[in-house]
């Protein structure tokens, strides 16, 4: 299973939280009300960064062996992620979606017991050639 790791710099605010950032991953930011909070946080962000830059056909950027200057009180950590259970969680999730259906039909479906979302999503993948 794929790995992914890159250097995490929390920033200390002096009120007990932290600000993340990624040196090697421009714009993967976040932050946290404590040091494990922030942790969590990090791992959060970096997991969607790191999905939407390959969602988008993006390169992964790379981790550098280089420092970033710290501040006093700012903390270096490893943030370890697995792209690939990201990508199909996210991928997988379920969404709402609104439909129109006659009152009639819906009705008889409901006394029926169907579930629409179900037969939707089984006529869709047939539809389109998806079907298992």
């Amino acid at each position: 299973m794929r790995k992914l790791t890159y250097k995490a710099v929390l920033e200390y605010n002096g009120k007990g939280g932290y600000g993340v950032f990624f040196p090697d991953v421009p714009g993967c930011v976040s932050c946290g009300d404590n040091f494990e909070h922030a942790l969590e946080m990090a791992k959060e962000a970096l997991e969607l960064h790191i999905y939407g830059l390959e969602k988008d056909n993006y390169e992964l950027p790379v981790a550098a062996g280089e420092l970033p200057e710290l501040e006093k009180g700012d903390l270096i950590t490893l943030i370890s992620i697995y792209p690939d259970l990201i990508k199909d969680t996210l991928n997988n999730a379920r969404e709402k979606t609104t439909i129109t259906l006659p009152h009639w039909l819906k009705s008889i479906a409901e006394k029926e017991g169907v579930n629409c979302s179900r037969l939707l999503e089984t006529a869709l993948k047939e539809a389109l050639g998806l079907a298992s």
